[in-house]
């Protein structure tokens, strides 16, 4: 008997752990550039994006969920902005609360986690159609994967730009630190690097799971 293609697939650990390496959203899917880009300037801003658009991410992808049978599929995109939308604004509240220093760091990235396409399409592809421990189990995984991507950009400009990590100075005072990398092209040159970097590794895998097929 052919399965009920309404039911939902088994949580297993790939629900996890795709957000990682198959569908990084940066890194494969390449979405969410803009703030991998923006922000990154600095290991912590980096990581408070990440954090902040996983939280956006896991409480969009819980109540998508638990209202997806209710949802009109004619304003399904309108109301999962919506829905979006009400978690960026508390988490803009957070950050606001606990450090005026970051939030003027992050600027409007924070409110334009709105319009993250990796956010909206997690909405649309998977927590609309599965129910919450899957959505949930998946955001997270999602979120960890962007979080990471934003990280690795953010370590290596900031390592190189600033001779530090976290705020932590890594050098003495005779290294010279690379102004370029503080600046957007230094965004662009670092992104470049991680790409090229996670095609070669995925080609790779690829070659060494069809020479094992044969």
């Amino acid at each position: 008997m052919a399965a009920d293609p309404r039911q939902p697939k088994p949580l297993t650990r790939q629900t996890l752990t795709e957000g990682l390496w198959k569908e990084n959203p940066v890194f494969v899917m390449l979405l969410g550039l803009c703030p991998a880009l923006a922000v990154s300037n600095t290991a912590i801003n980096a990581l408070a994006m990440g954090l902040a658009s996983t939280f956006v991410l896991l409480g969009s992808s819980l109540l998508i969920s638990l209202l997806r049978n209710f949802i009109p599929k004619q304003v399904r995109i309108a109301s999962y902005i919506i829905i979006i939308a009400t978690f960026v604004t508390a988490v803009d509240y957070i950050i606001h609360a606990l450090s005026l220093e970051l939030y003027n760091a992050l600027g409007a990235f924070i409110q334009l986690i709105v319009v993250n396409c990796a956010i909206l399409g997690r909405a649309e592809a998977f927590a609309s159609k599965n129910p919450v421990r899957h959505s949930l189990v998946n955001g997270f995984g999602m979120g960890a994967g962007f979080t990471l991507a934003l990280v690795m950009v953010g370590a290596v400009r900031e390592i190189l730009g600033f001779g530090s990590l976290f705020g932590v100075a890594l050098f003495g005072e005779q290294f010279q630190t690379w102004a370029v990398f503080i600046l957007p092209p230094g965004g662009f040159f670092v992104l470049s690097f991680w790409l090229v970097l996670f095609a070669v590794v995925a080609k790779r895998r690829a070659a060494k799971e069809v020479a094992h097929g044969s």
